[in-house]
């Protein structure tokens, strides 16, 4: 058995607070696909930039994301490229677990 350390619990709580906000999981669920600016993912959720902008520092904060300077802009992806699939993983697990939550047609949560 694996030995449990603070340092897994504290990374696994990082994971939890960032999953805990709406927008900040839609953000990362973005992320997966491709890395975007914080305007194009602000319009794309329908957030303001400002908002976007504090979810994004929460994110950084988490270790779940990263900034990349682009000249005069900042784009943003995943930090780990372990993190797509294990959000694929998580979201095939609450399909399994509550599989009425993508019930709508044309859903592509998975």
């Amino acid at each position: 058995m694996e030995t449990v350390t603070l340092t897994h619990t504290a990374a696994l709580a990082r994971l939890g607070h960032a999953l805990s906000d709406e927008t900040r999981t839609r953000v990362l669920l973005v992320l997966r696909e491709a890395p975007a600016y914080p305007s194009d993912l602000a319009d794309a959720l329908g957030v303001s930039r400002q908002t976007m902008s504090n979810h994004l520092a929460c994110l950084r904060g988490c270790g779940l994301v990263e900034a990349v300077p682009d000249g005069r802009r900042t784009w943003y992806r995943l930090a780990d490229p372990h993190l797509a699939p294990a959000l694929g993983d998580l979201l095939r697990l609450v399909l399994a677990v509550d599989p009425t939550c993508c019930a709508t047609e044309g859903c592509t949560c998975t």
